[in-house]
């Protein structure tokens, strides 16, 4: 049934004339109405058995049209620029001119790089809104107002009861109480907090994943950052838990990896300070009083985890100061 629905669907991308009917078929075959989307809200009766198999063939099946619909849109878009060239007229005695030509800014080039990682692994893009309730900010992930965890938070106040969120972790929760699980996602996003030095500025970007399913382990969450720091810093690149806290996870987590510039032979390396290793996200498995204000069954388990954008671009490109990343130096940005 899923493999017939596939075919079927890369059997309309290839027969699409236009983008106009292209993005009209995108609609139909992955939006929330689609036998996809169908296919994933049905999981959750199939028997354990079944559930990961199943699973894994409906992502693999949406990976492909994802993947058709993208060549199949490339194809058109030239298709109809050959055609309004030919429409048009040309004159060739005029001079050309250079313009300038712009790029993406490095923290948006990470985030998709990040972004394209866990796509591999089956996680869908979910996004929330960066004006937020004090409930979903806090109460809804096990921070309450007697929380200790709320005075390491300097939190942007617009009018009672409603902040600029200082994490992301509130997309989690809204979409625990939204839709059944399993639930695989991925939330970036822009976040505020009141701090400003070289290393924190008010306005900054995280990226949070979810996975919840039955019979998710900590092993689970092991591999699938082991697969993302090697993707993202090299395969031969080493990871490592630290035991930590955070309120809405238990066990909790520190993540190291390997220190990338000394492989942790360097006494007086600057960016691990001689240790070997550099703490790259934090991470663990949900707190199942989540799972309470969800309204999921006992059954359930999932990790959560969560890694500052910035922090990977000053790692990847070796950038000493954060607000570099933020003073719109045109000299500065053209170097990436």
């Amino acid at each position: 049934m899923i493999a017939s629905t596939v075919e079927d669907a890369l059997a309309q991308i290839q027969q699409c004339a236009s983008l106009e009917s292209l993005e009209a078929l995108r609609v139909l075959l992955l939006g929330k109405k689609s036998k996809i989307s169908e296919f994933l809200r049905g999981l959750g009766s199939l028997a354990p058995e079944q559930r990961r198999g199943s699973g894994e063939l409906i992502h693999e099946g949406k990976y492909r049209i994802q993947q058709a619909m993208q060549e199949k849109q490339v194809k058109l878009r030239e298709l109809w620029l050959a055609e309004e060239l030919k429409s048009q007229t040309i004159d060739t005695s005029l001079p050309s001119r250079l313009g300038h030509r712009g790029s993406l800014h490095l923290i948006t080039q990470t985030t998709e790089r990040v972004i394209q990682i866990f796509r591999r692994l089956g996680f869908d893009l979910t996004l929330g809104p960066e004006v937020e309730s004090e409930y979903f900010n806090f109460e809804a992930v096990n921070i309450p107002e007697d929380h200790p965890a709320r005075d390491m938070q300097d939190t942007f106040f617009l009018q009672p009861e409603v902040v600029l969120r200082t994490h992301t972790s509130g997309v989690q929760m809204r979409t625990m109480q939204s839709e059944p699980w399993p639930i695989r996602i991925l939330s970036p996003g822009a976040v505020y907090r009141c701090d400003s030095d070289a290393t924190h500025v008010p306005m900054f970007h995280q990226i949070e994943g979810l996975w919840v399913d039955q019979g998710i382990r900590m092993s689970d969450l092991k591999g699938v950052l082991s697969f993302f720091i090697r993707e993202l810093f090299g395969s031969k690149t080493k990871m490592r838990l630290r035991p930590s806290y955070f309120p809405f996870v238990e066990p909790g987590a520190e993540v190291d990896m390997g220190c990338f510039q000394c492989l942790g032979e360097g006494d007086t390396c600057r960016i691990c300070q001689g240790s070997g290793w550099i703490e790259i996200l934090g991470a663990g498995m949900v707190h199942p009083g989540l799972f309470q204000k969800a309204g999921y069954q006992d059954s359930v388990t999932g990790f959560a985890f969560g890694m500052g954008v910035e922090r990977l671009v000053m790692l990847l490109h070796r950038i000493p100061d954060l607000r570099l990343l933020f003073q719109n130096d045109a000299n500065f940005l053209r170097q990436f």
